[in-house]
């Protein structure tokens, strides 16, 4: 019998496929590819590998000894009863969002720095208002909450504007390539904030990252501070950061939250100061993600097939 490789993953084009084929042939396994994660039922009673998104799928395929999923994020795969085999090895895509996410945060950053929806509004109105005062970049005192891919990416690209300084918060101080002007361990969070007059957040979710930015914390924000967020919406208290926004006294730009879809009744749809975006930062619509999903892959297929550690393998106790 066959090893037998799955992969649930529809929006990979032809030559993914082909290249995950050919390597697949190379080291022994049989690629099958589907495109729903119905049509994939009947061949995951057999799989030893699975590349694919879900829980369902975790859910199963009880003899998966490799699970890995084209997420960054894994707490939709972690816990108790999720995966069907208990001793499935779980590995993410980190190291493939960097790229589209410090994108979209340079983006919202200067959308909300330069009042772009105001201008939309202005605009929308067949008006010719051209005196809003505007804000900048250059010599802005910017937090990443998170230094990860998505964080150095972004570090990367806010460089170029000058600004007054960097700062990196993680778990343990070190400052990864560089990239920040210092770096904080999260313990002294609470000191950075004050200083903070962009604040970019990129934690995945985890008990520890669970509304880390709670109203108390929030407060210590300066006047007028602006808070991205493309990490997940557990790290935020919602109903805190909303009471701060229509004071007028924060701006925010939230691509994940805390129920997503966001509920059409939410308030949070008719609140000032806020940019809304359904969850669209990381999502695989780049090639570039696509490209570097499948390169990572490949890359832990080769040391799956000789039998070495894993890269970017995850705890499913979470």
């Amino acid at each position: 019998m066959s090893r037998k490789l799955t992969v649930v993953l529809p929006a990979l084009e032809d030559f993914h496929r082909d290249r995950i084929r050919e390597a697949a042939d190379r080291l022994g396994f049989q690629a099958l590819f589907f495109d729903s994660e119905a049509a994939a039922v009947p061949e995951l009673a057999e799989a030893e590998i699975v590349l694919g998104q879900s829980a369902f799928l975790a859910g199963h395929s009880p003899r998966v000894r490799w699970f890995c999923t084209p997420s960054a994020g894994v707490d939709h795969l972690t816990g108790e009863g999720v995966f069907a085999s208990p001793d499935a090895l779980l590995t993410s895509s980190s190291g493939a969002y960097g790229v589209t996410i410090a994108e979209h945060i340079v983006m919202v950053a200067l959308e909300l720095l330069r009042r772009q929806a105001d201008y939309s509004a202005v605009v929308a109105r067949r008006g010719w208002e051209r005196g809003l005062p505007v804000r900048s970049l250059l010599e802005s005192k910017i937090t990443l909450l998170g230094t990860g891919d998505i964080g150095q990416e972004a570090a990367l690209r806010l460089r170029a504007f000058r600004p007054a300084c960097l700062t990196g918060v993680n778990r343990s101080g070190r400052n990864p390539e560089g990239r920040f002007d210092r770096v904080l361990p999260v313990t002294r969070l609470e000191e950075a904030l004050p200083e903070t007059e962009v604040l970019i957040c990129s934690l995945p979710a985890t008990p520890e990252t669970r509304r880390l930015l709670d109203a108390r914390r929030l407060a210590l924000l300066p006047d007028q501070a602006v808070l991205i967020n493309v990490g997940r919406g557990s790290l935020l208290e919602e109903g805190a950061l909303e009471a701060e926004l229509r004071a007028g006294r924060l701006h925010a730009a939230l691509d994940v939250f805390e129920t997503e879809p966001l509920p059409p009744e939410s308030s949070l749809w008719t609140c000032p100061n806020l940019l809304i975006t359904p969850h669209v930062a990381g999502n695989m619509t780049l090639a570039y993600t696509r490209r570097r999903i499948v390169d990572l892959f490949l890359e832990n297929l080769e040391r799956y097939a000789a039998g070495e550690p894993l890269r970017r393998l995850v705890s499913r106790a979470q």
